[in-house]
């Protein structure tokens, strides 16, 4: 299958100058949709009192559909998180807290690493998880593919088919996320990849997930509408 190529996300520059051309149409309202920008977005963000880092207030990433948008924090100093993700305690099995590295070779990260893949034109940042919980919000600029397909797809990540399996030795580097430290799709996923042939070393693993994702305020892609809330 031919991958649609994603640009090179852009970031307002640290002395005031913006780099990237801004995602037309942006309100923070709690929840960012097309409209009206406010005055802290139309600029560089030197407004904004939730950032990234401080030297980061958003960064602007491509959806696999080609559509520019916005991740950055929610503005709301008294947001809490609710529902789903305010849960503690899920039965183990199957809810088990994963470990820090799920295989040999792979690299943890957080997020302002999976940040820096979602810049990074030759990487690919997948949602593992399955078709459920992937359309209930994903991170903007991921791809989608569930744990349960991850070996039969592995040529929409620089694989190629042969006699044995696949050959990946032109792999792109890719980072897995799923739901949080309790969530063992992601996991599962990257285990299946590194037996199928998968350099390890090119697989980076989100351990976070949605739910620290979440917990951040950061943007979340709801891939129904295109939607993007905080």
């Amino acid at each position: 299958m031919e991958m649609k190529e994603r640009g090179r996300c852009t970031r307002p520059a640290k002395r005031g100058r913006w780099s990237g051309i801004p995602l037309a149409g942006i309100l923070l309202t709690g929840l960012l949709v097309l409209g009206a920008v406010p005055a802290a977005l139309a600029g560089n963000g030197e407004d904004l009192k939730v950032r990234i880092r401080p030297d980061i207030p958003w960064v602007d990433v491509l959806t696999p559909e080609g559509k520019k948008v916005r991740i950055m924090r929610n503005q709301d100093p008294e947001h809490r998180l609710s529902g789903e993700w305010a849960r503690t305690s899920r039965p183990c099995p199957p809810f088990c807290v994963q470990p820090m590295r799920p295989a040999e070779g792979v690299r943890t990260i957080g997020e302002i690493e999976l940040l820096e893949m979602l810049e990074d034109p030759q990487a690919l940042v997948i949602d593992s998880r399955t078709e459920e919980w992937y359309r209930g919000g994903t991170i903007p600029g991921a791809i989608s593919i569930p744990y349960t397909e991850i070996t039969d797809r592995l040529d929409e990540l620089g694989c190629e088919p042969d006699f044995d399996g696949w050959d990946c030795s032109n792999a792109r580097p890719v980072a897995l996320f799923c739901n949080g430290i309790w969530c063992g799709q992601s996991p599962t996923a990257i285990r299946k990849m590194i037996a199928a042939g998968y350099p390890a070393e090119r697989i980076r693993y989100y351990r976070g997930g949605m739910q620290v994702w979440r917990l951040l305020g950061l943007s979340v892609l709801d891939p129904v509408t295109g939607e993007v809330h905080q």
